[in-house]
Formats: C-alpha cells, structure tokens, sequence
C-alpha cells in the first residue's frame, strides 16, 4: 500500500479498495515530477503506482530511476510498443480493485482517485467512470475547461453510435470489466475509445461525473494533434461493430473529428475524407468542415 503524501487530511477508509495507478510513459522528462507530485499529493488512501516506460528516447527511464527515491513506485520498461501494450506491461502486475491510467504530462488533481473510487463503490452496474478536465498549455497556464452538463449515463448504443470517448486520464476502471474486456488490444496504438467500447460491450455502463479531476496538457506531442494516428486508432477500435446499427453513424462522427485536422493539415486527404461519409450521415459539423474547405480554396485578393 502506498501511502498519499497527504493522508492526514483524507476522509477515514479503512477499507477502502485497493486501486493501481497505471501509467505509460514516452519522452515525457519535462514534466515527470509534477505529474508523480500531483499522484502521490491523491487523499485516497490505498493505491499503488506502475509505471511502463515506453521505450522512451529522453532521459524519461532515467529521472524515474532517479524518482524512484523519493516515491515509492513500481517501474518496468520496454521497447516501443505503443500506449496500449504498455498498459497491457502494467496491469499484468496490478493488484488493484479498480485502475487509473493517467497521462505523465498531466497533472492530478488531489481529490480525484477519491470521487471516482466512491462512485464505482455504490454503482456496481458502471465498468468505467469518467469525469471532466481542465486544459493548460505546455507550461501549466490554464487555457479552458469542459463545461459540466449533469451526469451522463452511457450503454453500449449511444457510445457505438457517437464514437463516444471517455478519456483515459479522466476514467477510473473496474478491474473486472478490464479483465472481461481482456485488457488492450495492442495492435490499436490509442486506448480511449477502444476500452471504452470493450467495457461496454460486455454489459457495463460508462457513466461521466460533472466534476473536473484533471489537468490535462496541450502540447505539440499531444497524439490528439496527430489525427491521422487517432483516426486509424477508432476506426480499429470501431470495426469490431460493424453489425451494430450505430456503426455508421459512429463511423462518421469518427471522420468529423479528423476532419477538423485534416481541413488545415493535408486539404487533399480532408476531401477523401469527406467523400468517405455517406449523405445520409452528414449533419451540421460535416456542413462546417465543407465550409471551410471550400473558404479555403479561395484565393485572397
């Protein structure tokens, strides 16, 4: 058991279940000890932490090894393998009731294994609870937030057909619903929405908290910047419900959202994309996607 640096000041939870903090780690040297600060700073009282270094090529491995005097974590490495086998590397040595897999460029905040773990307590129905972020730029100026709209409760239908993605530093999961899913597929570089659909699909509700539980970095290494990667990733992730009838639909909210990259990036891989959705799918963010290819093939005067 891992003892949180605050732990005076946490609720009283004798039993309170054990959850693993696992989290991948590629060339994220900078931002390293912040984001093992805001871990270790949780008032849960009983968590572990793992930490997979992805074959990173900055001296990640290095200042973890270094780290690992000042907090207590487990630590593996291995070659590159993406985000989901490490994971995968992660779990096989977790021992916890439920599991966090927060980013390593992100930062934590104090109360949020707590909230989520409490939720799962009383809702067993629910595989994976998610919740809301706070965005910061590269140095940890706050840039917006999701705004809270209620609780939502989600089932297999409504994720399949609007691609819906309950983000990976946000979510804390039921280790059964994991083990039932059978953990990644590694072959799927991106593990959001691939888990999200696994759990569900095995008759687990994904519900989201209208509570912000983490500070999430934008930066140029984000993998949501590179949307050709994401894209392939989803539609991996996707392809195994094909037979559902909210296939086509999740399809095209899929390529809607790499479209908004597309349109700016490559103008010629953005209109194969658009071609791709049948009319029938279009909806209002299509039409603005149009839109702005068709602005932008103007030429100024």
């Amino acid at each position: 058991m891992t003892e949180p640096s605050s732990a005076q000041d946490s609720p009283a939870r004798p039993n309170a279940p054990l959850v693993s903090i696992v989290a991948p780690c590629y060339n994220a040297q900078q931002y390293l000890e912040s984001s093992l600060q805001s871990i270790f700073a949780q008032d849960y009282p009983n968590f572990e932490v793992i930490i997979v270094d992805d074959g990173s090529t900055d001296a990640s491995l290095e200042m973890l090894q270094a780290l690992r005097q000042t907090y207590d974590f487990q630590l593996y490495s291995q070659p590159n393998q993406g985000v989901s086998a490490a994971l995968n590397h992660g779990l096989r040595h977790a021992r916890g009731v439920y599991v966090a897999t927060p980013d390593l460029d992100d930062i934590m905040l104090p109360e949020s294994v707590r909230v989520r773990a409490d939720y799962l307590d009383k809702h067993p129905e629910v595989g994976c609870v998610g919740a809301l972020i706070i965005y910061m730029d590269r140095h940890g100026n706050e840039i917006k937030q999701q705004r809270p709209r209620g609780l939502r409760r989600l089932k297999l239908d409504e994720i399949v057909s609007g691609a819906i993605v309950m983000g990976a530093p946000v979510s804390l999961y039921r280790m059964d619903a994991l083990q039932k899913a059978g953990f990644y597929d590694p072959a799927i570089k991106v593990q959001d929405l691939q888990i999200t659909l696994r759990v569900a699909s095995h008759g687990y509700e994904v519900h989201q908290l209208p509570l912000h539980v983490t500070r999430y970095r934008r930066h140029p290494q984000n993998l949501s910047r590179r949307y050709r990667t994401l894209l392939e990733a989803d539609l991996l992730a996707l392809a195994p419900f094909q037979a559902h009838p909210g296939y086509p639909l999740g399809r095209a909210v899929t390529i809607n959202k790499a479209l908004k990259y597309a349109v700016k990036a490559d103008k010629k891989e953005a209109w194969r994309l658009l071609r791709s959705i049948p009319l029938r799918y279009w909806n209002a963010v299509t039409l603005r996607r149009l839109k702005s290819l068709l602005l932008s093939r103007r030429k100024p005067r």
